[in-house]
């Protein structure tokens, strides 16, 4: 008789090309990342609720996996709370003035939301969102 294994997630990792560039944009974002952790090729951070997120450099991966290659596109997103539509606008404003690539511009989307998509360092879409405003 086995027994039934239920995993549970606990971290998201992103491969990162340029640590310290990563890192910036994340701290950005409202992260508590160390700044000794920009030369590091791994770092982690303990999110609330017990998830964890990690960044590994590209040199990290291919130690252990030498065929790694990126990924073309984007297949993941991370999505940021930002507590409110102008919180939305304003993240979005400071991110693209900082030289970030904002992918769409903030909207109000359908399903009741302030919604705005930035790029990060490696390219992954990092969206900004906020419960609309009520009429």
């Amino acid at each position: 008789m086995s027994t039934r294994i239920t995993p549970r997630i606990d971290l998201i990792g992103l491969v990162v090309a340029d640590m310290a560039a990563s890192l910036a944009f994340y701290r950005r974002l409202g992260l508590d990342l160390p700044p000794g952790a920009d030369a590091e090729p791994h770092t982690e951070l303990a999110l609330p609720g017990g998830l964890r997120m990690a960044w590994d450099t590209v040199e990290t991966i291919r130690s252990f996996d030498p065929g790694w290659t990126p990924a073309t596109g984007s297949r993941i997103s991370l999505a940021f709370d930002c507590g409110s539509p102008q919180g939305v606008d304003a993240l979005f404003a400071e991110l693209t003035d900082a030289g970030y690539s904002g992918r769409h511009k903030p909207w109000d989307a359908f399903w009741g939301q302030r919604y705005a998509v930035v790029d990060d360092p490696d390219g992954n879409a990092v969206d900004l969102f906020a419960a609309a405003a009520a009429s």
